[in-house]
């Protein structure tokens, strides 16, 4: 039975690779996040939770998801300075982990990039310990999630936007990347690369572009702007003029491609995750308010942090490389996000 590791395994993403890997394999799983940002594992995994030892929580009747709240970059430090503190310290028998998915991070919408670029700085700490940690560690498989926020920004103006391929993004011949984010998790890919050729490190990175699912928070803009029009509120707010776009791709179309990705690449190759295609916010708007039945006049928020004009990815590569191709449809999608506001607002009431 293999044995699994995911950082910021109470995120976003995270608790959907945590809930994806304990449904699909037989394996054990140590996911591990602080809860600055993410959701106790009670609020959102349907595994019971069944002992604690120490501050480590139990789930599962099997016995097999395995809770720890702690900073990854101490953890990470913990396990390099003691290759056997999982099992000194809680009894977990971990001689190697098989997969390892790196979700910890300083994560947040356009306020946060924008509102307090130093904070998310910190993202180059818990990368730099982490990739120190996988150099001794060894895992057989690693994944490094970048982001389509290390693209040069003068790739996506509002003149000239393009879609962005892998390529686009040349260590020998540097653009600026998107604000202390982009450039944390440009360097993180810097790192993969090093890990993989300098180290022997089996690494995949990936380039998400804009994930959007059901449990997001509202600092992001999909449930964000679903919640609104769940509201059917009037006028419709949108940030900036609504025409910025972006490639949103649903949770599970980026789940179901990193592990198609972490099956054929380990040279810390970076492949974009998204649709291909650039949506507005105002076409966003529409189609949901298509779905809610009703169509509000639109209100622009000039004063608010918009970001690059519009940022899409070119996945011909991923297209016929790795033969993947997203499923869930932006109707389908942007269906799936009002249902769940909806529900929201009907449980609050």
């Amino acid at each position: 039975m293999a044995f699994h590791l995911v950082s910021g395994g109470c995120g976003f993403v995270g608790k959907n690779m945590v809930r994806r890997l304990y449904n699909t394999t037989d394996d054990k799983i140590l996911f591990v996040d602080n809860l600055m940002v993410g959701k106790h594992p009670t609020t959102w995994l349907d595994a019971p939770k069944v002992a604690q030892y120490k501050d480590l929580e139990i789930y599962g009747e099997d016995r097999r998801l395995f809770f720890l709240k702690d900073d990854f970059r101490f953890l990470v430090r913990k396990m390099t300075d003691d290759p056997d503190y999982l099992k000194n310290h809680y009894g977990l028998d971990v001689e190697q982990f098989h997969d390892v998915y790196h979700f910890a991070a300083i994560v947040g919408g356009r306020a946060m990039i924008d509102g307090d670029p130093m904070v998310v700085a910190l993202d180059l700490s818990i990368d730099a310990e982490f990739f120190y940690w996988v150099c001794k560690h060894k895992p057989v498989r690693t994944l490094y999630p970048s982001s389509s926020a290390a693209y040069p920004i003068n790739l996506q103006t509002e003149s000239g936007a393009i879609a962005l391929k892998e390529s686009d993004i040349d260590f020998n011949n540097m653009g600026q990347p998107d604000m202390t984010y982009g450039w944390s998790k440009l360097t993180g890919e810097f790192l993969a690369k090093i890990a993989a050729k300098h180290y022997g490190v089996s690494v995949t990175c990936i380039r998400p572009f804009s994930g959007y699912g059901e449990e997001q928070d509202l600092t992001y803009p999909i449930p964000a702007i679903a919640m609104r029009v769940a509201k059917k509120e009037s006028p419709m707010e949108v940030w900036g003029t609504g025409k910025q776009g972006r490639d949103f791709v649903h949770i599970d179309d980026v789940i179901d491609c990193i592990h198609v990705a972490m099956d054929k690449i380990s040279d810390g190759t970076a492949i974009n995750i998204g649709m291909g295609r650039l949506t507005s916010f105002l076409e966003i708007i529409d189609v949901l308010t298509d779905i809610a039945g009703y169509k509000p006049p639109i209100k622009q928020l000039l004063d608010k942090p918009v970001g690059v004009h519009s940022r899409y990815c070119d996945m011909t590569y991923v297209n016929e490389e790795l033969g993947w191709k997203a499923k869930i449809t932006m109707e389908e999608g942007m269906r799936r996000m009002y249902n769940a506001q909806l529900a929201k607002l009907e449980k609050e009431s």
